[in-house]
């Protein structure tokens, strides 16, 4: 999920029309899960070159990104980056659905150059002749996060990557990870507001399930990724079909007890062996950032540095943030 549409279903091309229709709708769009996707549908990820600033929200990203559609963070995508012997493994970023690399990660992204790592980033999921990405079956996605991988090893020469997904992006590379074979690249994944078992949406989207021909409505007004993401959908039991992690890769989840997209909360934990869940609110009480914001919000990124390089990362400053904080700029970007 990275903008309101964006990140699991809402976003500024697709906005629902208003704030209660977008509530309503976006209940009903989660409750299908979609066909099983045929390889044969595979296109390449966009891999974007421009170099941009860093901004302070979605909206600053959407608002840069008219003109600088190509737009990537500063320092990401540079093919000639060295991994170092303190960071051995490239951090491959993607981002939510109805969203892109630099509408999540403008932020992050910087931090985590500035903190010695090479950084990578991937437009996925998008449809022919599309301005946004994250859209499209979700499988497919995650043969295109395999694609990149390669990419980044090959480049790189490293051994493996660390994988941070926010929002679709981590249902996206943890099915890279546990179905397409991926876990040998993989040092490590961190899912930022994972939507790990899908989201009903406030009990709307029992009601959902059980109305014919709503899920071939709401894919519509959404997205095919979106309505694969419900909780109980065909899609997300076959991600976690098994088991919800595997073995090699450590596995962390970092999620917010007030999201405002996964619901129930529980959904966003991982259960396999291994796992760390970090509820946000337990190591900082007093910050209530939701789904939206979280890529955006500083302890947030303090924290997955922590995760990614607990060596050497500062510990993170705690600082009250608002319940709804990073919601209105959203909706401003989706509706201008």
């Amino acid at each position: 999920m990275g903008q309101w549409r964006g990140s699991w279903g809402w976003g500024h091309s697709q906005l629902c029309r208003a704030v209660f229709v977008c509530a309503v709708a976006g209940a009903v769009v989660l409750g299908s899960g979609g066909a099983q996707a045929d390889p044969v549908g595979y296109r390449p990820p966009s891999v974007p070159t421009d170099p941009a600033p860093p901004q302070s929200d979605h909206l600053a990203a959407a608002r840069y990104l008219r003109t600088h559609p190509d737009a990537v963070p500063a320092g990401t995508n540079d093919f000639a980056c060295v991994p170092d012997a303190e960071h051995p493994r490239p951090v491959v970023l993607a981002h939510g659905t109805d969203s892109t690399v630099y509408s999540d990660w403008s932020a992050i992204a910087p931090q985590l150059t500035a903190a010695g790592f090479c950084v990578f980033a991937l437009n996925y999921g998008g449809a022919p002749g599309a301005d946004s990405y994250g859209t499209e079956d979700l499988r497919l996605s995650a043969y295109q996060v395999g694609d990149f991988v390669d990419q980044v090893l090959g480049a790189t020469h490293a051994a493996q990557v660390d994988l941070v997904g926010f929002s679709q992006g981590a249902n996206v590379t943890r099915f890279y990870i546990n179905k397409l074979g991926g876990a040998p690249k993989v040092g490590q994944w961190v899912g930022i507001a994972s939507p790990s078992y899908g989201g009903v949406m406030y009990g709307l989207v029992p009601i959902a399930q059980s109305a014919p021909g709503a899920m071939e409505v709401f894919e519509k007004v959404t997205s095919l990724a979106a309505v694969q993401q419900a909780q109980g959908s065909p899609t997300m039991t076959e991600l976690n079909a098994g088991g919800d992690t595997v073995p090699g890769p450590k596995y962390t989840t970092i999620g917010s007890r007030v999201d405002e997209m996964i619901q129930p909360f529980d959904n966003i934990a991982l259960h396999g062996p291994g796992a760390r869940n970090i509820v946000l609110q337990d190591e900082c009480a007093v910050d209530l950032t939701g789904h939206f914001h979280m890529v955006f919000d500083p302890f947030v990124q303090q924290l997955l540095l922590t995760v990614l390089d607990p060596a050497h990362a500062p510990e993170p400053v705690c600082v009250p943030v608002a319940l709804g904080t990073g919601i209105p700029q959203v909706i401003i970007a989706g509706h201008s």
